[in-house]
């Protein structure tokens, strides 16, 4: 399992985000403060505070550099 912190700012990068991480076969979950959200479900991302940055999980080992470099555009630096 890997963990990066990422933000969703804004209801497109949300969108965009969603749809990137679908197309993935693994598990993402987005961890802000005692919450735990699937992040394939836009609804639940929308239950998050999105102005402070969350703790992405990533439950893959097997194509970790693919999921990194589509995640790219949402990391903080």
């Amino acid at each position: 399992m890997t963990t990066v912190k990422i933000s969703l700012n804004s209801i497109d990068k949300v969108k965009s985000f969603v749809r990137d991480v679908t197309t993935f076969d693994c598990d993402f979950d987005l961890i802000s403060g005692r919450y735990v959200i699937d992040a394939k479900s836009i609804m639940g991302i929308f239950s998050l505070d999105l102005s402070k940055d969350i703790d992405l999980s990533i439950h893959s080992e097997d194509n970790i550099e693919a999921v990194l470099k589509m995640l790219e555009p949402y990391l903080v630096k």
